[in-house]
Order: structure tokens, then sequence, then C-alpha cells
């Protein structure tokens, strides 16, 4: 491991998307993120799909073997503003990142410019503005295989920074055990999780991958509501099911020890901050480093298909 600087000042930005709406979420992240700037911030998280949005609890129609007409029309206004990668949001996020001179990783829904499949993807942009790391999810969880497709590349990139190597994995992807080695033996420092996961037990996950990878967790979850959802869908009855509050957050930093930074914040918008103390990532690995003296490459190796 390289040296590494001694404190990485961190935002985490736990705050509702404006559903369906690419524009009006991509302001909301360039003003928090401005904010995050002013508070000093040299590395800002935001969630998982944090543009347009999560549709959590929408079916877009599709049964086993049939789909109807008004799910499709929904899917599409999903389709309209997801993200072409790169193009003109990627363009002002980069410019922020540059302007503000941080490092700036936010969830988009992505939308392939020759196939038209969408891809659950997270960006990260460095202080220069350049768009370092484009991640695809590898395996879209449950029934959201009926919205976005599987990566077919992008598949583990990870960005060089002061602090270390930096790198994601989106929502469940974290419960791939080979795609967390697949990061930890290109020495993550950083371990970046946008989701939408507001389960009890993500938390003891959280810490464990913390402990077991020796690296920084920045979970950094959603909040919204029911409200949060466009009064003109095609599925009012699926919405009707839904609680008041939908995602209730829990964001939370923790550090390579397993021990919270910052503890889980709940049901609520906010801006988590931290100083990251980038010393105790090589401190914690004096007696377990994984991918290094706790390896055992003779018995056990992992081939992975970079791409």
């Amino acid at each position: 491991m390289k040296d590494l600087e001694r404190i990485c000042k961190i935002a985490v930005v736990q705050a509702s998307p404006v559903l369906f709406d690419k524009e009006a979420c991509l302001q909301k992240a360039l003003r928090l993120a401005g904010e995050a700037a002013d508070q000093g911030s040299q590395l800002v998280v935001f969630p998982e799909l944090f543009i347009p949005g999560y549709p959590y609890g929408m079916t877009f129609g599709f049964v086993v073997g049939a789909r109807q007409e008004p799910g499709r029309l929904d899917w599409k206004r999903y389709y309209d503003n997801s993200v072409v990668v790169p193009g003109p949001e990627t363009q002002q996020l980069g410019a922020l990142a540059r302007e503000r001179g941080i490092y700036l990783s936010i969830g988009v829904s992505e939308r392939d410019t020759e196939t038209g499949t969408l891809y659950n993807t997270n960006l990260i942009f460095t202080p220069e503005g350049e768009l370092a790391s484009v991640h695809r999810k590898l395996k879209p969880t449950g029934s959201e295989r009926v919205v976005w497709g599987d990566a077919n590349k992008g598949y583990f990139p990870v960005v060089d920074t002061p602090w270390g190597v930096m790198g994601s994995l989106i929502c469940w992807e974290s419960y791939m055990p080979l795609a967390r080695v697949a990061l930890y033996e290109k020495g993550l420092t950083i371990y970046l999780s946008p989701n939408t996961n507001y389960n009890p037990e993500w938390q003891a996950t959280v810490q464990h991958i913390a402990l077991e990878g020796k690296c920084y967790f920045i979970n950094c979850d959603m909040f919204f509501t029911r409200a949060d959802y466009p009064q003109d869908l095609h599925c009012p009855e699926e919405l009707a099911k839904l609680p008041e509050i939908v995602c209730r957050g829990g964001s939370c930093i923790v550090d390579p020890y397993g021990h919270y930074v910052v503890e889980p914040v709940w049901d609520r918008e906010e801006i988590l901050y931290a100083d990251l103390e980038m010393e105790k990532t090589a401190m914690s690995r004096m007696e377990l480093d994984v991918c290094g003296h706790y390896a055992r490459p003779d018995v056990l190796r992992l081939s992975v298909q970079e791409a």
C-alpha cells in the first residue's frame, strides 16, 4: 500500500430523488454536492439510482409470461429519464466536480446508446472533472431484472485517490463474496456502497465487510416517501399499497475495525459528514489482510474476467 493522505473529508448524501425526473434530480444533486463542498468535503457520495430515482414497488405491468400496455408507458417514461453516459448530465456533474475540486460518486439509471438497454450504474468523477469509473451492476436483484440488464462491461473499476484505491459495489452486489474479493485484490481502502437497502440485517453486513476488507465502508442509501411518486403514473393501485415512508435510509460510515464512524440515520434527508482517518486502513491489516498475508493463494485463487 502506498503512503496515503491522513484524512479524507467525506460527505454521504441521504436524500430523496425527484422520481422519474432526470433534470430535477440532476439539479438537486448539483445543489447538494455544492453544499457538501462548502463544508470542506473532498469526497461526496450519492445513493444508488439517484437519477432518476428507484421505482420501488412498481411492476411496470410485468407478470410471468405477459405484460400490460400501461406499464410499458411508465417504463418508457423511466427510460426517457435515464442517463446516457457520457452525455449532457455527466458533463454537468464533471464540471461541478472540477469547479469544486471534489471526488463525486453518484448512482444513475444508464441508458445504453446503442441497444437502449438500461443499466443500474455508479459513476465516479475526479476533481479534474474526469469520469474515471463507470460501474454497471453485475446482477440486478429479483424483479429489478425487468428494468435493468446485467452488466456487460465495467465490472470492477477502481479509482486511485490520495486516500488509496476507491471502488463501488451497488446494493446487493455486496452479498456476492467473490465480487468483494475482486475489489479487495485491488487494494481497496474506500468501499462505496450506493444502495436502496434499509433492512436491519444490512447493518450487520456493512460492519462485516468493513472488518473483512479492512476498508472504510460508505453506506449511502436514499430516503423517500409514497408522496414522492408522480401522481400520473399508470399504477395507482400499486402505489396505494406502499407505506408512507418507502425507503427509510440508514446511511452510515464504518471504519476498518467494523465500528461506526457515523451511526445510521433513519427517516429523513441528511448529509452525513466525517473525517476518515486513513492510517487505520494499514494499522487494521497487521493481523488480517485477506488478500495479503492472511491469504493462501496456493490453495484458493480467484479468476476475474475484467471488461
